[in-house]
């Protein structure tokens, strides 16, 4: 059995089998009838689907550029194209930014873990950025185009409230507080 992993075995568990993460361990809960070898193989199912989730949701710097680039072509004609985009643990009070001159798109870390259609709308947001610098008609027009825009501000904007945290700074005018993004 892989380090880190505490099997709970249950009479009362018939076919079901189940896992989640207790800090660093992993718990996996199994039908007592089960004989070892299946124990082993469920496991070793179990692990492999748990990390592949965890991947989706925890996505690298080459996942969000491949992401952004599909995003661009999907909601914005391809017109929208990225120089670079990654991570990055300095923005406390931006969900994502970006630099038009540089072509360069920055999302906070504090996004990985949400769901991806959060993070699809805050790309398509610091996408638009690099054909409309600023937060007029013109630049909410394109990221309407991606069909979870509002939904996902909704998301952020509670997000921010749950945490006691202020709504994004740094808008220029007072749509960009009405939204509550800024790029």
């Amino acid at each position: 059995m892989p380090p880190n992993v505490e099997v709970r075995r249950s009479s009362r568990r018939r076919r079901t089998v189940s896992a989640y993460r207790d800090g660093d361990k992993v718990v996996v809960m199994l039908p007592s009838r089960l004989s070892k070898a299946e124990e082993e193989q469920w496991i070793a199912t179990i692990l492999q689907r748990l990390a592949d989730r965890e991947r989706r949701r925890r996505p690298s710097d080459s996942d969000l550029e491949t992401r952004a680039h599909e995003l661009s072509r999907r909601y914005l004609d391809g017109r929208a194209v990225p120089a670079s985009v990654r991570w990055v643990e300095n923005q406390r009070t931006r969900w994502g930014s970006c630099t038009p001159d540089d072509g360069t798109i920055r999302l906070s870390t504090r996004l990985r873990g949400m769901p991806s259609w959060v993070v699809d709308y805050v790309l398509v947001h610091e996408l638009a950025h690099l054909l409309v610098p600023g937060h007029g008609a013109d630049f909410w027009e394109l990221v309407a185009h991606y069909p979870k825009a509002d939904r996902a501000r909704g998301y952020l904007e509670g997000v921010a409230a749950a945490a006691h945290l202020p709504m994004e700074s740094g808008a220029s005018d007072e749509d960009d507080l009405r939204h509550g993004v800024a790029g």
